[in-house]
């Protein structure tokens, strides 16, 4: 079974967009064109907040907690789906890059993010369960028949209540739930 990258976006319906004369989408030039760290503190958390400094000055990290509600939304799904983590209460400067990628809706090559999570994980010495749905779903596309009663399902789904439940920041003044 292939977990290439043009397997993945063709198995998640996600087809690489490319502009006329472009030859990466949207997000991988946006990615590589490092944009200043106070523009994604700016767009990603609660006025007055933004990246902790390491000794020499540079971004080190968001903590979560500063996130404006939409970016803790759109951190979970890029922790759990995308770039999978077990430290979540920090956000790094790559990840920030990712989260503002999707909150702006940029076309990107969610195969070859993906594809290049499980190639490193695979080739490290760690031994972690990522993907699984993922991995599961696509034996199922292919007619892999399992003898276990026990397959990886999604999770919920992030919908209003399950923000407000988890990740709505009280800080976060931008957001206001009706009713």
């Amino acid at each position: 079974m292939k977990f290439d990258a043009d397997t993945l976006n063709s198995f998640l319906k996600t087809p690489m967009i490319l502009e006329e004369g472009e030859n990466f989408p949207v997000y991988s030039r946006f990615y590589r064109s490092k944009p200043e760290p106070q523009e994604l503190a700016a767009q990603l958390c609660i006025p007055g907040r933004g990246f902790e400094l390491n000794a020499d000055g540079l971004p080190l990290k968001i903590l979560r907690k500063n996130l404006t509600t939409l970016a803790q939304t759109r951190s979970i799904l890029s922790l759990s789906n995308l770039v999978p983590t077990s430290h979540t209460s920090n956000i790094t400067l790559d990840r920030a890059r990712l989260i503002f990628g999707i909150i702006q809706k940029m076309d990107m090559k969610l195969g070859y993010i993906i594809s290049a999570q499980i190639s490193m994980i695979a080739q490290h010495d760690s031994f972690r369960f990522v993907f699984l749905a993922l991995i599961t779903a696509l034996c199922k596309a292919r007619g892999v028949i399992s003898d276990s009663l026990t397959l990886e399902s999604l999770g919920p789904s992030i919908n209003v209540a399950y923000a407000k439940k988890n990740y709505w920041n009280l800080d976060d003044l931008s957001v206001t739930f009706r009713g």
